[in-house]
């Protein structure tokens, strides 16, 4: 029963590893000038509500009710779209006010750019932590880090998915409301 136990905790932390290295992987791709593969959509919000789906019962555990505002047409990665706001919402999930409500928001900027944000109550993110939220490994507070499931690459591989779409990235943290997300060029 012991080497059982010894050999399941061995393998949680090979899919941990193997987890990392898969995300360094891709963020070296990027790096070297992979672009998105971009498809027509008809609906990012269609996309939107799949991701709510798959993070429905993390969403229910803490106790926190879902809504999609708005919709945009465009040309995306469709997977890749799907792994920023899965990121962004597992993000809201962990850090959000029990209870309370996380926005996805998908917002027209001008001609030819969407603004994906989610939206959670919770623990205001200090000013001078935003601007390095989609840096590699960064943690804002380690205390709340959960290390053993979450290697801090999340936010980087948001803002690399924000790039490979002709975008950027963006956070700000006011009042209890903290909204992150990414510009992207639709076409």
């Amino acid at each position: 029963e012991a080497l059982r136990d010894m050999l399941g905790s061995n393998l949680e932390d090979l899919h941990r590893m193997s987890g990392i290295i898969k995300d360094m992987l891709f963020l070296s791709q990027s790096e070297r000038g992979a672009r998105a593969r971009r498809t027509h959509v008809p609906s990012l919000a269609a996309v939107a509500y799949d991701v709510a789906d798959y993070h429905e019962a993390a969403l229910s555990d803490a106790a926190l009710h879902v809504e999609i505002a708005g919709d945009v047409a465009g040309e995306f990665d469709v997977p890749l779209i799907k792994r920023a706001i899965s990121n962004l919402l597992g993000n809201a999930t962990r850090y959000a006010e029990r209870g309370s409500t996380v926005r996805i928001e998908l917002t027209p900027r001008g001609a030819g750019l969407v603004a994906i944000a989610v939206i959670n109550r919770g623990q205001a993110i200090a000013a001078e932590h935003l601007p390095r939220l989609f840096d590699r490994f960064y943690r804002a507070d380690p205390s709340r880090a959960q290390a053993e499931s979450h290697h801090g690459l999340g936010l980087a591989i948001v803002a690399t998915i924000a790039r490979m779409h002709g975008g950027q990235p963006f956070a700000q943290s006011v009042d209890g409301q903290t909204s992150i997300g990414l510009l992207l060029e639709t076409y």
